[in-house]
């Protein structure tokens, strides 16, 4: 399988494979906070060394092909405001997760990067299946994907735990677009 582009470019966003400078930025965007990272599968990061260990996770995974994280940097203003990650890649799908700092939330900055992700994918003859998934309480995420294209498949029963909500399985929406 190939590899993605290191860089995507959108209207407003660049997209790009993460460095270790991007750690403070990280961490002060979003990383540590409570908010921002309430449905995600990690706990918010109590230091810059935690967002230092994911940072180097980050650039293994590229390294290794396993999986493909990029920084969104905004292009007027050269801001790192989120990331976006193809999770995984097999011989049919990819699939995508996302996270994007509270101020930059109802803008479409995670719409346009989660378009890009998806036209990339779906240009490659071996992917037919780009998706993603959400707390069923999170109408935020279900909201970008939809206005991404996604379509929604249904519910993945008892899917993910959420450390900062149980620590038992939660049910999720799958949302996915297909060639």
């Amino acid at each position: 399988m190939m590899k993605p582009p290191e860089t995507l470019e959108t209207e407003r966003l660049y997209l790009r494979k993460p460095v270790m400078v991007d750690a403070t930025p990280i961490f002060e965007q979003y990383a540590q906070d409570r908010d921002v990272t309430r449905f995600l599968t990690w706990k918010p990061h109590s230091s810059l060394e935690d967002t230092k260990k994911f940072l180097q996770r980050c650039i293994r995974v590229w390294k290794e092909g396993t999986s493909f994280p990029w920084a969104i940097i905004r292009k007027s203003d050269n801001q790192l405001i989120g990331m976006i990650e193809i999770v995984s890649m097999d011989f049919s799908g990819a699939l995508v997760g996302f996270v994007l700092a509270k101020p930059y939330w109802g803008k479409g900055y995670m719409k346009e990067a989660l378009q890009k992700i998806i036209q990339w994918c779906l240009t490659q003859e071996y992917l037919f299946r780009v998706w993603a998934f959400c707390d069923v309480d999170n109408k935020a995420s279900a909201r970008v994907m939809k206005k991404a294209g996604m379509k929604k498949e249904g519910i993945l029963r008892r899917w993910i735990t959420l450390p900062q909500i149980d620590n038992n399985p939660r049910d999720c929406y799958c949302y996915a677009v297909v060639k």
